[in-house]
């Protein structure tokens, strides 16, 4: 189902119906945000609140897809293959990854700066009205280096350990922490809860993709194995995630460049840690190599998965 889900993706993407379970999941938070919360919460009861979000959306989502996989079963087991495939799908974004970089890599390529920062600011948080084509680059690959793990290795893994189930308690949870877990003065106590609880989950993801990024280093010319090994090394701990620091300073490493630096988010300005060596100026290419990187990723799994569906049948 895994390995289906994966070639399903690739084909199809993440098309955006209102039925889509991560668009149901994104509602459910948002209503029980309206519910729980008041003006005069104290931070303990914000945490508090915070933690019952938390709790009840991985239930609702899980126990939803639990019933769903199991009525469908019941009707025929080959129903049931389909539906679990189709579930694991809309759990990774391999294509629409992809889709997003080159949104903004193809106006960038034309020149067309102010199409690229409008595209720029549909997958990251920072101010990008000022940025030139360095820091357009820039945002790109840390996000597509970032959601390798968010977006492709978490769900599998936990895809394989649990089926469609356990693939969607990952997406609920990294869906609870992209709306609520930040530090900010809206959601640092409300959305703490979600914002460690995702921490745990990707612990174990952030640290096989660093050695998936190695290895795609390995396999693809002009990367360079060594130095992404090295990177994770000496910078990925500085980056203020336990684990998207994993696979930024893989990539950085294996493309020769710099990641991080200044950011503005709300006309405050943030100085996130460098990962990587600057051995060359960034240009909109990273972002094609980075997305390499990315589909070099899904390919490795791919073959491990088919592996081990050899051995075994």
């Amino acid at each position: 189902m895994t390995a289906a889900a994966i070639v399903l993706d690739w084909l199809i993407g993440d098309p955006r119906w209102p039925t889509h379970p991560v668009i149901l999941i994104g509602r459910w938070i948002r209503w029980m945000e309206g519910l729980l919360r008041s003006k005069n919460d104290s931070p303990t009861s914000e945490k508090f609140k915070g933690v019952v979000l938390t709790t009840t959306t991985l239930i609702v989502g899980t126990g939803s897809v639990f019933v769903l996989v199991l009525a469908a079963r019941s009707v025929h087991e080959w129903l049931g293959y389909a539906v679990c495939t189709w579930l694991i799908s809309t759990t990774i974004a391999i294509k629409g990854l992809k889709d997003a970089a080159y949104l903004v890599y193809n106006p960038l390529r034309k020149g067309e700066l102010a199409d690229a920062r409008k595209y720029t600011g549909y997958i990251v948080g920072r101010e990008t009205e000022a940025l030139d084509e360095e820091e357009l680059t820039r945002a790109v690959v840390e996000t597509v280096a970032e959601n390798i793990v968010d977006a492709v290795i978490s769900p599998l893994f936990y895809a394989l350990i649990g089926g469609a189930p356990l693939a969607m308690l990952y997406r609920a949870s990294n869906t609870l922490d992209s709306m609520v877990g930040y530090r900010n003065d809206r959601y640092r106590h409300f959305g703490w809860a979600s914002a460690r609880w995702d921490d745990a989950m990707n612990w174990i993801p952030a640290r096989l993709t660093g050695l998936l990024l190695i290895l795609v280093a390995l396999l693809q010319p002009g990367l360079s194995a060594k130095r992404a090994a090295a990177a994770i090394r000496r910078f990925a701990h500085l980056h203020p995630s336990p684990n998207s620091g994993i696979p930024e300073s893989a990539v950085a490493g294996a493309l020769g460049i710099e990641l991080g630096g200044l950011n503005v988010y709300g006309g405050v300005a943030s100085e996130r840690a460098r990962l990587g060596w600057p051995l060359r100026p960034r240009t909109q290419q990273d972002i094609v190599y980075a997305v390499r990187m990315l589909y070099g990723v899904s390919f490795v799994v791919m073959g491990g998965l088919l592996c081990i569906l050899l051995v075994l049948f």
